[in-house]
């Protein structure tokens, strides 16, 4: 329980505290690398772990990858500018790719069929109570202590969750022979880093049609076509082709992906118009993002009873119709908007979220064979990773891009007054004093245009995924996998 607390709690703190620790550190332009790195290396070794804890055992390497997590949460902690931020991020992502998929399979090694479905419950009331607590304890450490406290609050979480591992854990190995897909770890982390990296740049540090953009998003999308190449003919693939076989499974996987681009979108930039546009304390941003937090696991307890009722694919088309209902909301939003609207808003967009990822993963289990369920649900958690990956980068080059325009054209009243080489995150978020009315008005209008866009974004993605969710089957019938011969990546997915 303490485990899955330290990567449940994770993403939610660090985004209230993102707008101080770009005063602090600078590097506007870089931070939603510091969401994507966490998310690309953890998509990128959780099926590794899977077969390592089924070679060595869950409580070795469950351990070590808190370890690595605590030691990653540490010098993020001692952070002294963006870019070695981000690189301790990526570490932390390491660890964190360890603990979640390892304590639901500890579920099922250690309790009986009738026991995990109790066990499931309780993992679930961690990771929403952490989801909701998050926010408003990273509000709560900004405000009153350090932003640098948002990574030290893992240290003595993780140190008692490693202490009750190590004296409680017991376990009987039972080894599995596998076979790790490293090259496709490899070419899916490089790929979607020089992705990420040709977007948040371009138009930044270089122009879009330039050698360093066709290099970085071109060479991107090359070595996405090489892992897609790898992963049809790996024996244990870290994501399996056949899982985008059928109508069904194609449309749940992009369903889930949109809901992580629509997730990421809210907990990375939302904060940051809090706080640098309606220029709200920490504290109060981190409780209107944790009402995201909590419309989430009511909406998801709720569907349950809704889809016995109206069906999986219509429970899914009604969260994403909430969801574009909360993005038109979002795109109302300004410069003096209510920051209880906002709240309500985020509450709403919760809603949305918990009836549609649920009502997808319950419906993929359901029409499955037992033998697949596994590859299905580790297949679809990683687009949804995927989505986050993609969508912070995404939405980073939209703020990036509007940021970089209204600072190469500022007002003549302005420009005078603009320093050189300036972070416009840095007059945005107040680390510089003294400055004017008139710049200090700029600054937030030109924020506030960027995190707009963001908002717009949104409002796209969820009218994206609702039309994709009208792909799914009005019924959900059993498949057939007779013809496709054996499971392949059973084991990994399951892991």
């Amino acid at each position: 329980m303490l485990a899955m607390a330290l990567t449940a709690m994770d993403s939610t703190i660090v985004a209230t505290a993102i707008p101080t620790i770009v005063r602090d550190l600078g590097g506007f332009a870089l931070f939603p690398w510091v969401f994507s790195i966490y998310l690309l290396t953890q998509a990128a070794m959780t099926p590794i772990y899977g077969k390592l804890a089924d070679l060595y055992g869950r409580k070795p390497i469950l351990m070590i990858g808190a370890i690595i997590f605590l030691l990653g949460s540490a010098l993020s902690g001692v952070s002294w500018s963006m870019v070695t931020l981000i690189i301790f991020r990526g570490l932390q992502g390491i660890g964190a790719a360890a603990i979640q998929p390892i304590v639901i399979t500890l579920i099922g090694d250690l309790f009986s069929v009738e026991e995990r479905a109790k066990m499931q419950g309780y993992l679930s009331s961690v990771w929403g109570l952490s989801a909701i607590i998050g926010p408003a304890i990273g509000g709560f450490f900004v405000q009153f202590a350090s932003w640098r406290w948002v990574f030290y609050i893992n240290i003595p979480i993780g140190a008692a969750a490693l202490i009750a591992l190590w004296v409680y854990l017991h376990e009987r190995v039972e080894r599995k022979k596998h076979q790790i897909d490293f090259v496709g770890s490899g070419l899916l982390m490089t790929a979607i880093g020089l992705i990420i990296t040709g977007l948040l740049e371009g138009g930044v540090d270089w122009h879009w049609l330039s050698p360093p953009s066709f290099l970085t998003i071109g060479g991107g999308i090359v070595l996405l076509l090489a892992f897609l190449w790898v992963e049809s003919r790996a024996k244990e693939p870290v994501l399996p082709i056949w899982v985008f076989s059928r109508r069904v499974l194609l449309a749940a996987n992009l369903g889930s992906m949109g809901v992580g681009v629509l997730t990421i979108g809210l907990s990375s930039y939302y904060p940051t118009y809090l706080q640098g546009v309606l220029h709200q304390i920490p504290l109060v941003a981190g409780f209107a993002l944790a009402c995201m937090s909590i419309g989430w696991p009511l909406a998801s307890a709720f569907s349950g009873r809704l889809y016995l009722k109206i069906g999986f694919r219509n429970t899914a088309i009604l969260g994403a119709l909430v969801t574009i209902v909360a993005g038109v909301g979002f795109a109302t939003l300004g410069l003096h908007s209510s920051v209880v609207l906002a709240a309500l808003l985020s509450f709403v967009t919760g809603v949305g979220l918990g009836l549609g990822s649920t009502s997808l993963v319950v419906l993929i289990q359901s029409i499955v064979p037992w033998n697949r369920r596994g590859v299905v649900t580790g297949a679809n958690m990683f687009t949804r990773q995927l989505g986050s990956t993609l969508g912070v980068a995404v939405y980073g080059t939209l703020v990036n891009a509007t940021l970089a325009h209204a600072f190469q054209h500022p007002p003549a009243n302005v420009a005078a007054h603009l320093p050189h080489n300036l972070n416009a995150a840095s007059l945005a978020l107040g680390s510089i004093p003294n400055l004017s009315h008139d710049v200090v008005g700029f600054v937030d209008r030109a924020l506030n245009a960027g995190i707009h866009h963001v908002f717009i974004g949104v409002l796209a993605v969820a009218a994206c995924t609702f039309l994709v969710e009208w792909l799914l089957p009005k019924k959900a019938e059993p498949l057939d996998f007779a013809s496709d011969g054996p499971v392949v990546g059973r084991q990994s997915a399951e892991s």
